[in-house]
């Protein structure tokens, strides 16, 4: 299966640049596989697309002000530090510009001197850099007070408040990128699922921008997604297997919801609580095990992401999807609309022709 295989055409002006306000009112593709029909709705409508034995699984992750805008110390050139990973007190993972300039030994100054880091080593798999920051106080008050919100480059317009790109239920810090389905979600629709008897169930992945990198293999199989940290706590497991086990659905939001899912289940779709790294890539081929349906935003041509909703309803059948939702003028990416997409009991496999199999398994 080649990267290219995954490419569409999108006229630049359906990149949403701005949230939609009320975050609920943004448009809803349904899609019924099943059936192979949509449905357009606005997503507050989800409401009747879940049923009260279901399970609702979103990421909590935090994005942080990852974004920092200093100086090198010897020269002032301006310098940029994105923050991947937190490694330890210290250390980060980092993507840095100018990276050629940035070698490691290079120290660089943030805030008038306020927080300093020095490069210590390449990390070839990213292109980045891992960097040690020295400073007086508590890191997370200086990273509030020099840090900027690490917004996509496709978006150019200023966020007027840096909450627009968190979702409303974030608690734990440590994302560089927001989980953007869970964006659409507002408190008082959040309590109207409950009300249903919808079991609202958090997880926890920190989104890093190697998840939106695009592919720059020519065969999707030899690609490494970029390793990122995941929790599903022993309460969370044991609900989802739970539901699961009385006939319930598994709805994730986003796809970082799936990929916590994925890579802790079993051969059998059972859930196992557990806290680590995933390099987790599911595109068409790849047996989804634990989900039975997907709330997601539309996605980039030929991204990790697209790939992952093609395994849950067929790489054809995605695209031709996504040719509609260009036609209907549906909004893209982050700040975009949205898709539900009604799978089929896992363990499943999807072909291309999106047509859904039973997993044997290995």
């Amino acid at each position: 299966m080649k990267t290219a295989d995954f490419d569409y055409e999108l006229p630049p002006e359906l990149i949403a640049q701005t949230p939609m306000e009320p975050r609920d009112h943004a448009r809803l593709l349904v899609v019924r596989c099943g059936e192979n029909r949509l449905e357009h709705r606005r997503f507050d409508a989800i409401l009747d697309e879940l049923r009260p034995e279901d399970a609702l699984v979103i990421n909590e992750t935090r994005v942080i002000p990852a974004r920092l805008l200093g100086e090198k110390e010897d020269t002032h050139v301006p310098v940029e530090v994105l923050l991947l990973r937190r490694e330890n007190a210290t250390d980060w993972e980092a993507l840095v510009r100018p990276g050629r300039r940035l070698k490691p030994g290079t120290v660089c100054t943030f805030g008038g001197g306020l927080l300093r880091c020095q490069v210590l080593e390449n990390v070839e798999a990213t292109g980045g850099r891992k960097v040690r920051f020295f400073y007086e106080g508590v890191f997370e008050a200086l990273l509030d007070r020099l840090g900027e919100m690490p917004l996509p480059p496709y978006i150019h317009e200023k966020l007027e408040n840096p909450e627009q790109y968190q979702t409303v239920y974030a608690r734990q810090d440590g994302s560089a990128a927001a989980p953007t389905a869970g964006l659409h979600f507002t408190p008082e629709l959040l309590d109207r699922i409950r009300d249903k008897g919808v079991t609202i169930v958090p997880v926890l992945l920190h989104v890093g921008l190697g998840t939106f990198r695009p592919v720059k293999v020519e065969d999707v199989s030899a690609h490494e997604m970029h390793s990122e940290f995941c929790q599903v706590t022993p309460e969370a497991a044991e609900t989802l297997n739970r539901i699961r086990a009385a006939g319930g659905r598994i709805v994730c939001v986003g796809t970082t919801s799936v990929r916590t899912l994925e890579t802790m289940a079993d051969r059998d779709g059972v859930i196992h609580p557990g806290a680590g790294e995933t390099k987790i890539f599911i595109y068409p081929g790849i047996p989804i095990k634990a989900v039975d349906a997907l709330i997601t935003n539309f996605h980039l041509p030929q991204s990790t992401l697209l790939m992952l909703v093609s395994a849950f309803m067929g790489r054809d059948r995605a695209l031709d999807v996504y040719r509609r939702a260009v036609a209907e003028k549906y909004r893209f990416f982050s700040f975009g609309d949205a898709m539900f997409i009604e799978g089929n009991k896992a363990p499943f496999l999807v072909g291309e022709d999106g047509v859904s199999r039973p997993w044997t398994g290995p």
